[in-house]
């Protein structure tokens, strides 16, 4: 089967690189080790209404299957031998005859394994590349020498910008700032983006809404920012997340937009709009009027220190519960980050659950650090978890629930909503293959 993969991949690839050379569309890569899928999303958001036909990566397929079915316009097949002979054939198709084809595509761009980026920059050259966040201690990282060489292959699409092209950079982190300097011998614009104030386009002013339910507890409701383009400042209502995260996407496609000289006013208007992808700190309702923060797409060590800080500046008159599955793929940096977790975490929750052995790391840390005993909870499974929170959970309790994409964790959100008939258009991997996985 791997062989007949890369067979399937070499061609899909072919037909990928062919189709581009073809119809010549706009393209809008993004890559980083935090916040991809978010910011394509946002992206897509500002852009799908300023082009006649503007495709975007599904989900996040990303890989190196992921990106030349996004090109072509295909679905993952699975297991299907049929359904990539068909795959194949469309691709095929949209190379012999001449069919509509989007003038915009928004690529998300991951790197599993080394050379995975270098390899697609051989025959991709963007338009615009994005570079979010990339983390210190990424996750794949366990796949690379170090993180350096997983930075090293985030670079490579940085460089492959086309001449007359942008490169657009995560401003609040300098090594990834430092990658203009790579493209100063070609005519690339640089924006960047960030809180930092030397950022192009800036947010400022992150505050969260509240509203006041029965009984005196507060709910949070979502964030606002203030945005910070060309001198203007527009205020953004951000409803339905808890995650810094979301503005960092928001303002990366806002810094899109400004390459593309869209007005900063429609700017502001359509970002305003954006409805966060769903597992991506989401704040959605929870049993026994608490509030779920869903960050259960994925989870690294930078991630996860985030949603803690989220969680950190919310106000809530009930306990501030985290729940945390292991984080995969990190390889020998694993025991270290997981117990970096748990010596943040007992600064900021009133109770700590774990879920997996990796995560029984960040309860023995807290533990360590004087957290009290009857307030760490260990489980193996997200099941056995929702099981123990459906049981205890009170009025104003917040619960940030968060791991890698291996753990499940969606399915502690599923027992924690108030209303779960609605978890298919509220939760991530709801699909019937997800579902159908132990």
């Amino acid at each position: 089967m791997p062989f007949l993969k890369k067979i399937i991949v070499t061609i899909l690839m072919f037909e990928a690189w062919a189709i581009l050379k073809k119809y010549k569309p706009m393209i809008v890569a993004v890559t980083g080790s935090v916040g991809k899928t978010s910011t394509k999303d946002a992206i897509y958001d500002l852009l799908k209404d300023q082009s006649k036909f503007v495709r975007k990566s599904e989900k996040s397929m990303n890989s190196e299957i992921g990106l030349p079915l996004t090109i072509i316009g295909a679905p993952n097949a699975w297991h299907s031998l049929s359904g990539w002979l068909s795959n194949i054939w469309k691709g095929l198709w949209l190379i012999l005859k001449k069919k509509d084809y989007p003038d915009c595509l928004i690529l998300e761009i991951g790197a599993d394994h080394p050379g995975d980026i270098r390899k697609v920059t051989k025959w991709l050259r963007p338009d615009i590349s994005v570079i979010t966040r990339i983390s210190a201690k990424p996750v794949h990282v366990e796949f690379f020498h170090s993180p350096e060489q997983v930075f090293e292959e985030k670079a490579a699409l940085a460089e492959a910008v086309k001449e007359g092209g942008t490169l657009i950079l995560f401003a609040d982190e300098e090594k990834v700032i430092s990658l203009g300097e790579r493209v100063k011998s070609k005519n690339v614009k640089v924006i960047t983006f960030g809180f930092h104030q030397t950022a192009t386009v800036r947010a400022s002013e992150q505050n969260f809404q509240y509203e006041n339910e029965e009984g005196g507890s507060c709910a949070p409701l979502g964030l606002t920012f203030n945005l910070n383009m060309n001198g203007s400042t527009f205020p953004i209502i951000l409803k339905g997340v808890a995650g810094q995260s979301i503005i960092y996407s928001l303002l990366a496609a806002a810094a899109v937009g400004q390459a593309r000289s869209i007005p900063e006013a429609l700017i502001a208007k359509l970002l305003g709009d954006f409805e966060a992808p769903h597992g991506r700190t989401n704040l959605i309702p929870g049993l026994n009027s608490s509030t779920i923060i869903d960050d259960t797409y994925n989870s690294s060590p930078d991630a996860a220190k985030a949603a803690l800080e989220s969680l950190k500046n919310i106000q809530t008159t009930g306990t501030k519960i985290a729940v945390l599955g292991d984080m995969m793929e990190l390889g020998k940096y694993a025991v270290e980050e997981h117990r970096l977790i748990g010596k943040l975490a007992v600064t900021i929750v009133g109770r700590l659950i774990t879920v997996g052995s990796r995560s029984r790391l960040t309860a023995e840390e807290a533990l360590k650090d004087g957290f009290p005993p009857a307030k760490v909870e260990k489980y193996d499974t997200a099941i056995q978890v929702a099981e123990a929170l459906v049981k205890s959970i009170q009025p104003g309790d917040v619960v940030l629930v968060k791991g890698s994409q291996s753990m499940r964790m969606e399915r502690v959100v599923k027992a924690l909503l108030k209303e779960p008939e609605k978890a298919d258009r509220l939760l991530v991997r709801q699909e019937r293959e997800w579902l159908e996985k132990n």
